[in-house]
């Protein structure tokens, strides 16, 4: 459970973030598009199952962004995707 303190400022960012919105969608956009991309072009391409955890939630973060959805679920997508890129990135430079 949240605490009051918690809650208020969780309610203040995504105000922010609603009121800074074209800002934020540029910068996921530009983020989220060329993390899968270099994700991609790192090696996801050459096995079916990371390809598939690199393109879906990319397109679905972008797919929410061209919806215009509210900013907590790109938001949220967003992070998904970055983190994803970001493992695959890491293991393929590994390899």
């Amino acid at each position: 459970m949240s605490t009051p303190i918690t809650s208020a400022k969780m309610k203040g960012l995504l105000e922010k973030a609603e009121f800074n919105r074209f800002g934020i969608i540029s910068l996921v956009l530009t983020v989220v598009g060329c993390l899968g991309g270099i994700a991609v072009g790192l090696g996801a391409i050459k096995y079916y199952l990371t390809l598939t955890l690199v393109v879906v939630p990319t397109m679905a973060t972008l797919s929410l962004l061209i919806a215009v959805a509210p900013m907590r679920s790109i938001l949220i997508a967003g992070t998904i995707s970055l983190l994803v890129d970001l493992i695959m990135i890491l293991y393929f430079t590994m390899n």
